[in-house]
């Protein structure tokens, strides 16, 4: 609809989903995940970079919030995986930090782990993604792939378990805080 109407007033259009969180909007190496016309992408560069380091045209309008909604798939699955792997680790009585060392290095690394399975461990949930805009996200992924005719299953399952916590007061928590609800 947006770049319909401004294709017909003579403007542009691209839209720029982006990646990184409250930390990489301060610092300004956001990802941008674009869609809209290669002439008008290449326009945009000058503005979106000063907010973020690594920018692409992801297709024709529309795929950069498909490309968001990707993103948001593969960070809900990671985000339960570590959730459950942490809490496997503490009800084992291991050193999480020496996990965290161990496993960092291997196939396990992400930049979930990297940035909050400590704060996960410590019960630290107040910054960062708030569950409230995540459960908007990935209501927008469920609405889309029921459009495309599949089945998101992990996606769904994670999306009850943001439910639960948002039930519980912890809407404005970080997404990280699935952990709390294993406890």
């Amino acid at each position: 609809y947006c770049y319909d109407t401004a294709l017909k007033n003579s403007c542009g259009f691209i839209d720029a989903p982006i990646s990184g969180g409250e930390t990489g909007a301060i610092n300004g190496t956001l990802t941008a995940m674009c869609g809209g016309d290669e002439e008008v992408f290449s326009r945009s560069l000058a503005v979106i970079s000063h907010y973020c380091k690594s920018i692409s045209l992801m297709g024709g309008s529309g795929s950069g919030q498909l490309t968001k909604m990707v993103n948001q798939i593969c960070i809900a699955g990671v985000l339960q995986g570590l959730a459950e792997g942490v809490y496997f680790a503490q009800k084992a009585d291991l050193d999480i930090e020496k996990v965290i060392e161990a496993i960092g290095k291997g196939a396990a690394q992400s930049w979930q782990m990297d940035n909050r399975a400590l704060t996960m461990d410590k019960g630290e949930y107040n910054f960062g993604f708030a569950v409230d805009h995540m459960r908007k996200d990935l209501d927008i992924v469920l609405k889309t792939s029921q459009k495309l005719n599949i089945s998101l299953s992990v996606v769904e399952m994670v999306d009850e378990f943001y439910a639960e916590l948002q039930r519980s007061g912890g809407g404005r928590l970080d997404t990280s805080s699935l952990l709390k609800r294993l406890k």
